[in-house]
C-alpha cells in the first residue's frame, strides 16, 4: 500500500558496533540499514516515532513510503524491525527500496467479517486457522488487509484460501485448498459417573509426575558413587 509518508534518514559514519548504535539511541534516533533495487547497502539512522507510526498504520510494514538520504529518494518499505524486550522500544530497522513496476512478495492479514450462521443458529464456534496470507503482486496493488464474508459459513463448512475474495492483481502463493477457518462444534464437558468417582475414591490420588521425578532424582543425588 503506498502511503504519503516521507521518511528523512541521515548517514551513518564511522564504525557500527554497538556502541556506535548505542549513541545513536542517546540522540533520539534508531540505527537501519537501507539496501535493495541493487543498490549498495547503506547504514543510516532514522525517527523511531516515524518508524512506529507506519508500522501502526492500518497497512503496517506493507507500507510503502518516500525514503530521503540526502539528495536521494526512494520508495521503501520495512522489511525487518527489532525491539527492545523489557522497554518495548525499537533497536533498529531493516530498509528495503522497492521498484513499483516490480512484483513483491508480503504477507497480508485476513479479517472475517460477520457471524457465521454455524454460530448463530447451529451452536458452532467459528475458528479461524489462517491469519495472514502469502500473495504476490506489484507494489501499489498490496493491500492492508483481506476481508472475506463469513456469515453463510455452516457447521462443519470450511473456508478455504481459494475462497478468499481478489481480483486478478494478486497471485496467491499458499496452497490454495489450505484452510483459512471453519465452523466446529464445541467440546462436551465430560461428566464423572458415580461409578467412576467411586473406582477414583479407592485408587487414592495420583502422585504428580514432577514429585515422582523429583524424589527419582534426590534418590540417584544420594546414591554413593560406584568406584
Amino acid at each position: 500500500m503506498i502511503t504519503q509518508e516521507v521518511v528523512a534518514a541521515t548517514p551513518r559514519e564511522g564504525k557500527f558496533n554497538k556502541n556506535a548504535a548505542r549513541r545513536v539511541r542517546v540522540k533520539g534516533k534508531i540505527p537501519a540499514v537501507v539496501y535493495g533495487a541493487q543498490e549498495p547497502s547503506v547504514a543510516v539512522e532514522v525517527d523511531p516515532k516515524q518508524i512506529l507510526r507506519i508500522l501502526h498504520s492500518d497497512a503496517g510494514h506493507n507500507s510503502i513510503f518516500d525514503l530521503e538520504i540526502g539528495d536521494a529518494k526512494a520508495k521503501a518499505m520495512i522489511v525487518d524491525w527489532q525491539y527492545e524486550p523489557i522497554k518495548g522500544s525499537l533497536l533498529h530497522i531493516d530498509l528495503k527500496r522497492i521498484a513499483l513496476d516490480k512484483a513483491i512478495r508480503v504477507e497480508v492479514p485476513i479479517q472475517l467479517v460477520g457471524v457465521p450462521v454455524g454460530v448463530k443458529t447451529q451452536g458452532g464456534i467459528l475458528d479461524q486457522v489462517l491469519r495472514e496470507v502469502e500473495i504476490e503482486c506489484l507494489p501499489g496493488d498490496i493491500p492492508s488487509h483481506i476481508d472475506v464474508d463469513v456469515s453463510n459459513l455452516a457447521f462443519g463448512d470450511v473456508l478455504r484460501v481459494s475462497d478468499l475474495p481478489h481480483t486478478g492483481k494478486l497471485k496467491f502463493l499458499k496452497d490454495e485448498n489450505s484452510t483459512v477457518a471453519h465452523v466446529v462444534s464445541i467440546k462436551e464437558e465430560v461428566v464423572a459417573t458415580p461409578e467412576a468417582e467411586a473406582a477414583a475414591a479407592t485408587a487414592g490420588p495420583a502422585e504428580p509426575e514432577v514429585v515422582k521425578k523429583g524424589k527419582q532424582e534426590t534418590a540417584e543425588a544420594a546414591a554413593p558413587a560406584k568406584k
